[in-house]
C-alpha cells in the first residue's frame, strides 16, 4: 500500500483502524485484496509528474512505468498504429482484394453475430460501398448454425456470384468451408483474432496476429481492430494503383466509433493500439453521424460524454441480443442502417429482444441457482444444466453465477442427448485448457475457449465423469490454494478524497476495460447515514466519516447481500470498495462512489 503523508488529500486516516495485513471479506462473501506494486515508484511517478498518489498507484499497478506515463494518459495513433503490413499476409490479403475491387467483382463478408463480428462486417460493408463494390455479407444463426464458416453459408455466397469471400471476426478453424469455397473456384481471405490450431486453413491469406508465425505484437486487437488495418492495407494498394484519381478515398479516420464498439464489447485488452482506436472512437461517439450508432445513443439517454460503461453495459447488451434470441442479423442491420428511420426501427426491437432475453436470462439463472443448491459449498467447480434452458444466456448466466459464488460455473442446457453450454472462469484456472484435455480423454464431443471462458459439448451419460475432470482440473491448478475470486483494490483512500478533483483526474486512466480496469479505492471505517432502493433495484446510499461524506450508488443490488447489508444497516460502520466517478446530469456535476462491495466493521 502506498505510504501517503498525513497532509496528502487522499490519506487515509482510518487505515490504522484494521491490523496490518488484514484485509476485509465483504457481503458478497469475496475476500477484498490490495492490488500490487511498487510504492517507489507510485511516489516517484505522483511527484514528477504532479499526480495524485491514488492515480500514481493505479497507473504502476497496471504496468506502466515513468516512461509510458504521457503516451499511455494522452493515447495517440499516430504514435500507436504500426505498419499493417507488420501482419503476416496483409500484403497478399490487400493485393488480392484491391484486384477484386479493381475488376468489379463481388465481394462476400461473412461475419460473426457478436458486436465484434457486426462491427467487422458493418466496417468492410461501409468501405465497400464507398468505393462502389457489389458485396454481400452473410451473418450466421447463432441458435442454428453456430459459431464460424459452415459449408452451405460459404458456398451459398459462391453460388451468389461471389469470387472473394472474406471472413471477419471467424475462419480460423473454418478448414472445411474454406476448402469448399477453393473447389469452387472462388478465394478466400480470413481475418480473424482467435487463436489458431496447429493447422492453418488454405485460405488465399490468413491475416491474424496471434498466428504463431506473425511477430506483428498486436495480437490483443479484437476482430475489428484487424479489419481496420486490413482496411488502411487496401487503401494504400488502392491509391498506389490510381483507384482514387478523381474519387473521394474512404473516411477511415471516421469510422472508428465502430472499431471502438467492437473493441470494448469483445473485452481485449485496452492496452497500446487498442487503446489509441477505442478512445479517439469514443470521441466520435460523443456526437454520433451514423444512424445505427445514433440510434443507440437516444436509446441510452446518453447525457455527456461516451464511456466505455456505455458500451459495453447499454449499446453491447442490446446489440448482442439479436443474436441470442435468434435474430443475428439485426445486429449488423441496425449498425449499416441507411437512415435514421430504419435505425430507429431496428434499435426498438432490439431493445425488445434484449428486455426479453433479460426475462430469459432471470428464468435460467433462477433454475441454475436451484440446481447449485445443495453443492456450491462444496465444489471447486460448479455446474448445473436443464431441459429447456435457453442456449443464447448460458454464458450470461455463468458469469453472475461466478460472481455470485467466486468459483468457476459451467451452465448448460440438454439437446439431442448433449449438455451444451458455456462456462466462466476465475484466476488461476485456465477453463480452455481443462476443455481441450477433456475432449482429449472422449468426454466431451465439442468445446474449445481461453483461460476465462470456454464452451462445451457433453454426452449426457458423460457428464458427470465430465464434472469429475473439470474438478480435478481446478484443484491440481490451485495446488492446495482455496479457489477465489478477489475484489483487488489500487489502494486505500480517505473519505475526503472521494471528490471532483480526484475523480476528474482519475478519468485520464480511461478508456477503462479488460486489461485497464477502472481502479477499485477502499474506504475505511465510515457510518452509513442513509440507504434507500432507488430506480430498477439499486440502492443508493450515505456515509459520512470524519466531517467528510461519500455519496454511494450499489447497482442492481437491492435483493443481494451487499443491498441487504445497506439497507438493514443504517448507523453501522462499514468498509467500502467502489469506483469514483463523476456524475453529469443536467448540468450539475457531482462524484459518486459505485460501490462494488462492502464490509461490516466489527
Amino acid at each position: 500500500m502506498l505510504d501517503i503523508a498525513p497532509d496528502d488529500p487522499d490519506y487515509d486516516t482510518d487505515k490504522q483502524d484494521a491490523p496490518e495485513g488484514v484485509m476485509p471479506v465483504g457481503a458478497s462473501g469475496r475476500p477484498w485484496a490490495l492490488r500490487d506494486y511498487c510504492t517507489d515508484e507510485a511516489a516517484s511517478i505522483a511527484r514528477n509528474f504532479d499526480l495524485p498518489p491514488a492515480l500514481a498507484a493505479a497507473l504502476v499497478a497496471r504496468g506502466i512505468n515513468g516512461d509510458c506515463v504521457e503516451a499511455f494518459l494522452t493515447p495517440r495513433l499516430k504514435t500507436s498504429m504500426p505498419d499493417p503490413y507488420a501482419l503476416r499476409d496483409m500484403d497478399v490479403a490487400a493485393r488480392l482484394t484491391a484486384d477484386a475491387v479493381q475488376g468489379n467483382s463481388k465481394i462476400g463478408i461473412f461475419g460473426d453475430f457478436d458486436v465484434d463480428g457486426a462491427s467487422s462486417s458493418a466496417l468492410l460493408h461501409r468501405y465497400f460501398e464507398a468505393v462502389g463494390i457489389d458485396h454481400e455479407v452473410y451473418i450466421p444463426d447463432r441458435l442454428s448454425e453456430g459459431y464460424g464458416p459452415n459449408i452451405p453459408a460459404m458456398t451459398g455466397l459462391v453460388e451468389q456470384g461471389c469470387e472473394l469471400i472474406i471472413t471477419v471476426d471467424c475462419g480460423i478453424a473454418a478448414h472445411e468451408p474454406i476448402a469448399a469455397v477453393a473447389d469452387l473456384g472462388a478465394a478466400t481471405i480470413v481475418l480473424d483474432h482467435h487463436r489458431p490450431d496447429e493447422t492453418l486453413p488454405t485460405a488465399d491469406a490468413v491475416v491474424n496476429p496471434n498466428r504463431r508465425d506473425d511477430d506483428s505484437g498486436v495480437g490483443y486487437l479484437a476482430g475489428v481492430g484487424v479489419a481496420y488495418l486490413f482496411l488502411i492495407a487496401l487503401n494504400r494498394v488502392l491509391r498506389e494503383d490510381g483507384f482514387f484519381e478523381g474519387r473521394e478515398e474512404p473516411p477511415l479516420l471516421e469510422w472508428l466509433d465502430l472499431v471502438a464498439l467492437g473493441t470494448v464489447c469483445d473485452v481485449v485488452p485496452l492496452k497500446g493500439l487498442n487503446r489509441a482506436l477505442v478512445a479517439q472512437g469514443l470521441r466520435l461517439l460523443a456526437a454520433p453521424t451514423t444512424a445505427g450508432l445514433s440510434a443507440l445513443h437516444s436509446m441510452g439517454k446518453i447525457d455527456g460524454a461516451v464511456s466505455t460503461d456505455h458500451l459495453g453495459f447499454q449499446f453491447g447488451p442490446r446489440l448482442n441480443a439479436a443474436g441470442r434470441m435468434g435474430q443475428s442479423r439485426l445486429a449488423f442491420e441496425l449498425l449499416s442502417a441507411p437512415s435514421h428511420e430504419e435505425a430507429a426501427s431496428i434499435a426498438t426491437t432490439l431493445d425488445l429482444l434484449n428486455k426479453q432475453r433479460q426475462g430469459v436470462e432471470q428464468e435460467v439463472l433462477k433454475a441454475a441457482r436451484a440446481a447449485l443448491k445443495d453443492s456450491a459449498d462444496d465444489l471447486p467447480i460448479l455446474l448445473a444444466y436443464g431441459e429447456g434452458w435457453h442456449g443464447g444466456v448460458l454464458g450470461i448466466a455463468a458469469g453472475r453465477l461466478k460472481e455470485r459464488f467466486g468459483r468457476p460455473c459451467l451452465i448448460g442446457h440438454v439437446e439431442d442427448g448433449l449438455v451444451k453450454g458455456s462456462g466462466r472462469s476465475v484466476p488461476g484456472i485456465n477453463l480452455g485448457e481443462a476443455m481441450h484435455q477433456a475432449l482429449a480423454k472422449g468426454l466431451a464431443v465439442t468445446g474449445g475457449g481461453h483461460a476465462m471462458a470456454a464452451g462445451f459439448g457433453v454426452p449426457l451419460d458423460k457428464i458427470d465423469a465430465f464434472h469429475k475432470h473439470m474438478c480435478d482440473f481446478a484443484l491440481q491448478a490451485m495446488d492446495g490454494e482455496p479457489i477465489s475470486d478477489p475484489l483487488v483494490l489500487d489502494s486505500w483512500v480517505a473519505a475526503g478524497a472521494v471528490n471532483p478533483g480526484l475523480a476528474d483526474r482519475l478519468a485520464r486512466l480511461a478508456p477503462f476495460g479488460s486489461g485497464n480496469p477502472e481502479p477499485v479505492f477502499g474506504v475505511r471505517g465510515v457510518e452509513l447515514t442513509q440507504a434507500d432502493i432507488v430506480g430498477r433495484n439499486h440502492v443508493r446510499c450515505r456515509f459520512v466519516s470524519n466531517g467528510s461524506w461519500v455519496q454511494g450508488i450499489a447497482f442492481k443490488c437491492a435483493e443481494e447481500p451487499m443491498g441487504q447489508a445497506l439497507l438493514s444497516g443504517i448507523g453501522k460502520r462499514f468498509d467500502l470498495a467502489g469506483t469514483i466517478r463523476l456524475n453529469e446530469w443536467n448540468g450539475r456535476v457531482k462524484v459518486d462512489f459505485v460501490l462494488s462491495d462492502v464490509a461490516s466493521c466489527r
